[in-house]
């Protein structure tokens, strides 16, 4: 009883110095938020307004008929129709026009006489994901057109390809990054919190008087891991509620498992964190040694790019890496559904890593009190 309340009062005395604080308290709740709303509205793989111009050498009625189906799309805006050549790399090169939709002299004789019609698209390539991105409207566009043109006929397609999108019916780029914004500020929040917390008792002269206390390493290492995983679910659990409420991502799954979740990952995070802290003597040494693992974690955990996309020697390297797992969990649980046993071959190497971790971070604090 006596271990409880050595604890709970070490608890309360790491809370106090945290959320008492008030930039302390702005630092986590303040920032997470502002981060969340920036990456939720700011960051998106979609394209809402393309700009495009037209270069249409064809008066006939077909070649307006695109133009009219590229105008009438709410995607594509019109900024420009040139009459030259040259008129196309001014508009490319200075970002005023993403694509240039050129359209034959003969494009509207060719498709009355049942012939292929030629269509140029000049785009801009500097940002490829952009440039597929807005290639894939174009070609819907194109596909539209011609089954127009073939109905009108009274003639099908001799094969017609219906694309059903599971998860994310509507494919908003929302939809899959936000679940992994989720994870990365809970990773940042706890971390930090969990980084500063012995380096801040060093720095402040505090940390010998610790030692002098009834409380034995052991308890004072709990006592400084519990505030972080308390701060961090309450994080995640805010983070999580806006997702759901503000920005209207579907939570699928059961909140039982996501917290499972949640969880171990903050065992994980919390382990990291007090590695971290147990090594720096001071804050500024712990606040560099958050962000050298926060930034290759993020990288590396998938939230962006595909773990298979990268080499194969990064890729075992990233099964060291807790948020990869947890991005897992995250579009899981938000997206598909899934359930406990699904998601149990991502829970148990988090569940492994926070262990080492924690087991490492009590050893490293062992010797260095010593």
């Amino acid at each position: 009883m006596e271990f409880l309340v050595r604890i709970l009062a070490l608890v309360r005395k790491e809370l106090m110095a945290v959320l008492k604080d008030p930039k302390s308290r702005f630092v986590v709740l303040g920032p997470p938020m502002i981060q969340l709303l920036v990456f939720g509205y700011g960051a998106t793989f979609d394209l809402n307004e393309v700009p495009f111009a037209v270069y249409n050498e064809d008066r006939g009625g077909a070649a307006r008929e695109l133009v009219a189906a590229f105008r009438g799309s709410p995607t594509f805006r019109l900024v420009a129709e040139v009459d030259s050549d040259r008129a196309i790399t001014p508009l490319v090169e200075s970002g005023q026009a993403l694509l240039v939709l050129r359209i034959g002299p003969n494009f509207s004789a060719d498709l009355a006489r049942g012939e292929p019609g030629a269509v140029q698209l000049v785009i801009d390539g500097r940002n490829s994901n952009t440039a597929q991105v807005a290639l894939g409207y174009v070609r819907s566009i194109v596909q539209e057109f011609n089954e127009e043109r073939l109905a009108g006929r009274g003639a099908r397609l001799p094969s017609e390809l219906v694309v059903r999108a599971w998860y994310n019916p509507n494919l908003e780029s929302r939809w899959f990054l936000i679940p992994g914004i989720v994870g990365l500020l809970t990773l940042v929040v706890t971390l930090l919190v969990t980084a500063l917390s012995v380096a801040r008792e060093r720095e402040h002269g505090t940390f010998d008087q610790l030692l002098v206390t009834p409380l034995r390493p052991v308890e004072i290492l709990i006592g400084k891991a519990l505030p972080g995983f308390l701060i961090g679910f309450l994080e995640a659990t805010l983070v999580t509620a806006v997702a759901v409420f503000w920005f209207e991502i579907p939570l699928r799954g059961s909140l039982g498992t996501l917290y499972v979740g949640v969880a171990l990952f903050l065992l994980s995070a919390v382990g990291m964190g007090l590695m971290i802290s147990s090594l720096s003597a001071t804050q500024q040494q712990g606040l560099l040694g958050a962000f050298l693992f926060m930034v290759p974690a993020m990288l590396l955990s998938g939230f962006a790019t595909p773990i298979e996309n990268m080499p194969e020697v990064i890729q075992y390297l990233t099964l060291l890496n807790p948020v990869r797992y947890f991005m897992v969990v995250l579009r899981g649980v938000f997206l598909e559904g899934a359930t406990f046993e699904l998601l149990i071959h991502q829970f148990w190497p988090m569940a492994v890593i926070g262990v080492v971790t924690m087991s490492f971070a009590a050893w490293l604090f062992r010797h260095r009190i010593y």
